[in-house]
């Protein structure tokens, strides 16, 4: 997963040069008033995310399944324990219910 968000960060910080570079020359207008930066990171941010979503794909699926992976483990680790915890349960009752009888 850190290796994904480096990568989409990667491209952020590209195409956030990139699109400096563009108003920084005036092929692309400046932000009105103090929000040159904003806007630079605002055009940057929407170029960067298709280009994310398409390039980045294999290793979004990988990170994906990492994480079901690791939900799946965590699942079954707590089934376990809640069987573990019933069987207990079950023979400190029926020691309960023999000792009674």
């Amino acid at each position: 997963m850190l290796r994904y968000t480096l990568m989409r960060l990667g491209i952020f910080v590209g195409c956030f040069l990139v699109v400096w570079g563009l108003v920084a020359t005036g092929i692309v207008p400046a932000g009105i008033g103090g929000s040159y930066w904003l806007w630079i990171a605002l055009l940057g941010l929407v170029i960067s995310a298709p280009i994310s979503y398409i390039v980045l794909r294999g290793e979004r699926d990988r990170a994906s399944r990492k994480v079901v992976d690791r939900v799946d483990r965590a699942k079954a680790n707590m089934a376990a324990n809640r069987s573990m915890e019933d069987d207990a349960d079950d023979a400190a009752r029926t020691r309960a219910h023999t000792q009674e009888a």
